[in-house]
């Protein structure tokens, strides 16, 4: 009890109400640094994925006085009527309520379990299907490509062609191997002729596309491996929001009346 009279006491001799020194972190050059300005910052820092422990409430109460005592010096210059400061924060006004308007937009218009559900089964209609282990030799000109197919019937080995004599330098260097993918991975020639050779088959003529002449050899066909919902389902529910808010920022510009 006579500690809380002493204090108030103190309080009283400064000229400082109780209420009001409890919620100040700090009194700078005689101007208080409510309380509040900590709580803020704190927010800020959870909503960019930065939540804060108790052990750094004495850093953001540090970094609360700091920017008091830079703002009190930027005001003494002078610095809060210049025509620069006044526009950037316009901008920041502006940057802050559009950013405000599209979380306001988003929390009413939540992606559902069930978009993610929908939006991914038809990821899985478009991609099922045949996935293949293909090889294939790319030169320049169709007699080139002849004469490798001729060489690799007499008992030449693919993949040596592959990589002394493809132009593909991604896959040349492993023999010609272009990993597990669809049939529309390809270009449309490609994958014709592809589609069409079983497991260990190679063309028997060339196949010409708009990068040149290829030999396609099929190493192994399976069915395609897709990932499990689980596996995408943040992906896909960050692409359906940013659709949604693509959608709404374009109703609001043809709703506007632009003159």
């Amino acid at each position: 009890m006579k500690k809380a009279l002493l204090a108030a006491a103190a309080a009283a001799a400064l000229g400082i109400a109780l209420p009001a020194f409890a919620q100040n972190v700090a009194i700078v050059n005689g101007k208080p640094v409510p309380k509040t300005r900590v709580d803020m910052l704190a927010t800020q820092l959870a909503k960019a994925g930065r939540p804060v422990s108790p052990e750094m409430q004495g850093q953001l109460k540090d970094e609360v006085i700091a920017r008091e005592i830079f703002m009190q010096e930027a005001q003494k210059r002078g610095l809060d009527a210049s025509d620069d400061y006044k526009a950037q924060m316009e901008l920041a006004r502006q940057t802050i309520l559009i950013r405000e308007l599209f979380a306001d937009y988003q929390k009413a218009n939540p992606v559902t379990d069930a978009d993610v559900k929908a939006e991914y089964d038809r990821f899985v209609a478009a991609n099922s299907g045949k996935e293949y282990r293909a090889r294939h030799i790319l030169v320049e000109n169709e007699d080139q490509a002849k004469k490798i197919i001729a060489d690799i019937k007499k008992g030449a080995k693919f993949e040596d062609i592959a990589k002394k004599q493809s132009k593909d330098p991604g896959s040349g260097a492993n023999g010609g191997d272009l990993d597990w993918a669809s049939a529309s991975s390809y270009v449309p020639e490609f994958s014709q002729a592809m589609v069409k050779l079983g497991k260990g088959q190679m063309t028997q003529e060339p196949v010409k596309s708009q990068f040149g002449w290829h030999i396609i050899r099929v190493d192994d066909v399976r069915d395609a491996q897709l990932p499990k919902l689980d596996q995408v389902k943040p992906q896909i529910a960050q692409k359906l929001q940013q659709e949604k808010l693509a959608k709404f920022q374009q109703e609001l510009r043809e709703k506007a009346k632009i003159e």
